[in-house]
């Protein structure tokens, strides 16, 4: 059935859709024929949902992320897109850092300038100073097959408390889970006291409760 009649026929049954799903196409086109507003889950290119849950639990620690610098370590994939986009919207800076052949695409996270975030060659370079460093898996959803390529060419893109130590003294980490110790972060970052992990995926429930209540009642209450 084309997405398009699938859209139409769910969106008259139903008050909200997420959909987590690959090509962002995809989800775009189910969006331009319903009803009802629809929620992107995840696709390859962006996972706003949890760059929600993120910059929350950045505020319930920290503050304002206003101002501030995050170190994205690691793929440039949809997470590193829609960080960058967040960036845009509300005033931070990003440092991205990753591995040759995996950089970001700009015209894929659809920002209008590249003032908001600078890429480094070097992760160090791009954890010196952050208040926030956070990373993901090597190998997301739907690249299986690239996993052993990617752990080569992702060894020196893990995360490590040398890392954080160059970040500044209250930086925090984060990482939206699964995780793979001795892969794309070291145990002892992950676990160690600057970790907000098991915060940061509470508060994935409460962003997208707070995400529906909006676009139900068009407030928060």
């Amino acid at each position: 059935e084309p997405i398009a009649d699938s859209a139409k026929v769910i969106s008259r049954m139903v008050d909200l859709v997420m959909i987590r799903t690959f090509e962002q196409t995809k989800i775009d086109a189910f969006a331009e024929n319903s009803r009802v507003p629809v929620i992107n889950g995840l696709t390859n290119e962006f996972h706003p949902c949890q760059i929600l849950a993120d910059i929350f639990t950045f505020i319930e620690h920290r503050g304002s992320i206003a101002g501030k610098t995050v170190a994205w370590v690691g793929d440039g994939n949809n997470m590193a897109n829609t960080w960058l986009q967040a960036s845009e919207i509300l005033g931070f800076k990003v440092h991205v850092s990753t591995p040759r052949g995996y950089e970001i695409d700009q015209s894929v996270a659809g920002i209008r300038s590249s003032s908001s975030y600078q890429v480094f060659k070097d992760p160090m370079q791009a954890c010196a100073k952050a208040d926030l460093v956070t990373t993901d898996v090597w190998t997301s959803m739907g690249f299986e097959a690239e996993n052993e390529e990617r752990r080569k060419a992702f060894a020196n893109w893990r995360v490590n408390d040398a890392m954080m130590q160059v970040a500044q003294p209250d930086a925090l980490f984060m990482h939206c889970l699964p995780a793979h110790r001795g892969e794309e972060v070291d145990a002892d970052v992950i676990d160690g006291p600057q970790s907000v992990v098991w915060d940061e995926a509470e508060n994935r429930m409460h962003v997208q409760k707070a995400l529906m209540e909006y676009l139900l009642l068009g407030k928060q209450a």
